[in-house]
Order: structure tokens, then sequence, then C-alpha cells
């Protein structure tokens, strides 16, 4: 598989590189990364040609909106496509907040804000952070407990930003399927970013929304396609899964998997990376690296052979689901 091929996104023009630069990680999730390393790690995912950088506010408070500023502010504009996130706002506040899973944070904390107004100043706010005139493709972030609001004020504000030419895609970003498909039937979405849920550990949006994004001609950008770490970890008894160490029930189906992954001389990552492209409705993946060398793996990942009989196993034993697309 290339990680170079392209994908439109929706109808807009847009194309994306199959394989994208999830922004999360060089705003310290987890652990800390240094200026530096995170300024190298998105250059090299530039050198190697990948061309879809996502990013939000949340991610650090800030800190990965900046980083990412300080880069791409520096290339040509038409280079690369850049997403992000509204739906939450930066408030100051007078001490380093403590967060659960970011870390090294600005005295910046997220306050969630779906109005017209909070959406024109997140928008705004992040763009300044960015040092960029302009984002591509904009997504409602996290709007789980905020549905009247996301669909009655964020989306139709970010619709008249598309109409004005402002931005050229809206989509909404989430950890679940239900309420994306949900938007997706109640308005008129470019692309939904999906979060952990079409993975070689979770395929729950497979039978209702995966088929009605490919229906109208929605893309999916698959966020997490590690499952925030376990697919990329050596599943010792701390990996993570949905950003909380992986329950007993994830972590047995995990090392299932990879019994199979080794018993084609498959790396892991590799199945991780590729399963979720192989659907139609799939336009990019984007996992989150945190260094140069994670996004030559990542790059490396997606190009590496997988025979037919590894999904076939993978279907055989019940690992992932018996129609999923897996050519």
């Amino acid at each position: 598989m290339n990680p170079l091929e392209t994908a439109e996104i929706g109808t807009t023009g847009l194309r994306v590189t199959r394989l994208g630069i999830g922004g999360a990680p060089i705003g310290n999730l987890f652990d800390n990364v240094a200026e530096e390393q995170a300024f190298a790690t998105v250059r090299r995912g530039l050198e190697l040609g990948l061309n879809y950088v996502d990013t939000a506010p949340l991610y650090g408070h800030g800190n990965s909106e900046m980083r990412l500023g300080d880069v791409l502010s520096s290339i040509p504009r038409n280079s690369f496509v850049l997403s992000t996130k509204v739906g939450r706002v930066l408030d100051p506040v007078d001490t380093e907040p403590v967060d659960p899973v970011f870390r090294g944070l600005p005295k910046l904390v997220p306050v969630f804000g779906y109005s017209r107004d909070g959406i024109l100043r997140s928008l705004e706010e992040s763009l300044q952070r960015l040092k960029l005139d302009r984002a591509d493709i904009v997504y409602i972030h996290d709007a789980d407990y905020h549905w009247e609001q996301a669909i009655g004020e964020a989306f139709p504000t970010l619709a008249e930003l598309r109409s004005q030419g402002v931005i050229k895609a809206v989509g909404a970003g989430m950890n679940q399927w239900e309420m994306e498909a949900r938007f997706a039937r109640e308005g008129d979405f470019d692309c939904f970013l999906l979060a952990g849920r079409y993975t070689l550990l979770d395929q729950s949006s497979l039978p209702e929304f995966m088929p009605l994004c490919v229906e109208k001609n929605i893309s999916v950008v698959l966020g997490g396609p590690y499952n925030s770490g376990i697919l990329a970890s050596d599943l010792s008894p701390n990996a993570t899964f949905d950003y909380k160490v992986a329950p007993p029930e994830i972590f047995a189906k995990a090392r299932n998997i990879k019994a199979v992954c080794d018993r084609h001389d498959v790396p892991l990552k590799a199945a991780a990376l590729q399963f979720g492209l192989l659907h139609p409705a799939v336009a990019a993946t984007i996992p989150g690296p945190r260094s140069v060398a994670e996004i030559d793996e990542n790059f490396a990942m997606v190009q590496h052979p997988i025979p037919s009989d590894l999904w076939a196993e993978l279907k055989h034993d019940g690992l992932i689901a018996a129609d999923a697309p897996v050519r």
C-alpha cells in the first residue's frame, strides 16, 4: 500500500495522503516531547511527502497548534492540508493546569463552547497559534453531550464559512460513531474523524456508520489506528487502550491478533495501519508520531506487504468482523 496515494475528502477537491500526521502526541500526550523533537517529527513527515496534518486546541491546551505553526508557517501553504477542531476555547488561568493525559501545559484550560461566537473565537485563536491564514478542514470536536448546540449552532456556522470559501470542508471528530452517524443524517458534512472505532480491535462502526458514509460520499479519517497505543506496543501490561490501561479482554484480543501477525511475518503495526485503509469509506489514517523514528516507522508499516491469508485467518478466528473489507 502506498502511503503517498491520495484520496479526495468528500467532493471538496481536497486530496490528502492516505497516511497523515496526527498532532496529539507533539502536544505532550502522555509524556513531554521536546520542542525540537516535535519540529523534527513534523518536518520529517513533510519531507517524506505526507500532506495531511491534524490538530486541535485540546491537544496540549494549544501546544500542538503552536508547535505545528512554527513548522507549517514557513512552508508553502498549498503544499499541505490542515485540519483543526472547534468546540473548545482556551481560557487563561493563573497556574499550570493538571490534565489526565497531557503534560507540560501552558496556563490555559479548555472550555466547551459550541455557540456561534465560540466557534468563531476558537477558529480565530487556532489560526493565531498556527500562524496561518486558513484551515482546510474544521471538525466539531467531542460534542458527545452537546448535540443540540453542535447541530443547531456549530454546524451552521461552519457551513457558512464553507460557503464563503473560508474553509473547504466541515466535519466532526469523535471517539464514537453513533453521533457522527446522526450528524451524517441531519447535516451536510464532508468528512468525519473517527477515533478508535474502526480498528483491528474495534469494528463497532462497521455495520451502520461506514456504509452510511459510503452512501453519502462522506470521507472517514481514522484517528487512533493504534487504539491510543496498544496496537503499537510490545503488549506489556501497561499498554493503553482508549487512553487508559487496556482491560484484560482487550489485552487478550490484541495478543491473539499479534500471534496471527507473527505467523505471517507481519508487524502488528502494519496490520493496524493498513486494515482501516482497506475500507472504501476511509480517505486517510492519522497515527500520532512523537519522533522522527516513529514517523519513519509508520511510513514503512503502510508499505509492508500483507498476505490475504492473514486477513482470512483473523476472520476465521473471529478476531475481526467477517464482513470487514480486506482488499
